[in-house]
């Protein structure tokens, strides 16, 4: 991992530590973040973060700083529910909890869990 995932990655582990089923893999040029066994986030090598949301939330969720639709390479759009987030507009805490939070609510639909 470079430096700037190892640090984000600890971020993201410390914001969701009291989930029960945590796991972590590498997948989508960086290191994944699982909670359920699902994917809420993967820190990019940039420092960046793929976010993995409500695809009725996606387009709204554009228009937040830093916010891009994902691509899985140049002119390949992952689909409505992939957002990318440039590593500037994660940087403080509150930026990170907050798409952490969009993530985990997402995760909390497709597994079931509870809020």
């Amino acid at each position: 991992m470079t430096p700037e995932q190892t640090v984000l990655v600890e971020r993201v582990r410390a914001l969701i530590s009291d989930e029960p089923v945590l796991r972590e893999v590498s997948m989508f040029g960086g290191r994944s973040v699982m909670v359920n066994e699902k994917m809420i986030v993967s820190a990019l090598k940039d420092g960046g973060l793929l976010v993995r949301v409500n695809a009725d939330q996606h387009d709204g969720l554009l228009g937040r700083p830093g916010a891009v639709q994902a691509e899985m390479g140049p002119g390949r759009d992952m689909g409505p529910g992939w957002i990318e987030v440039a590593a500037d507009a994660i940087r403080d805490d509150e930026q990170l909890s907050s798409w952490i939070g969009i993530a985990m609510d997402y995760n909390r639909i497709v597994t079931g869990g509870h809020p």
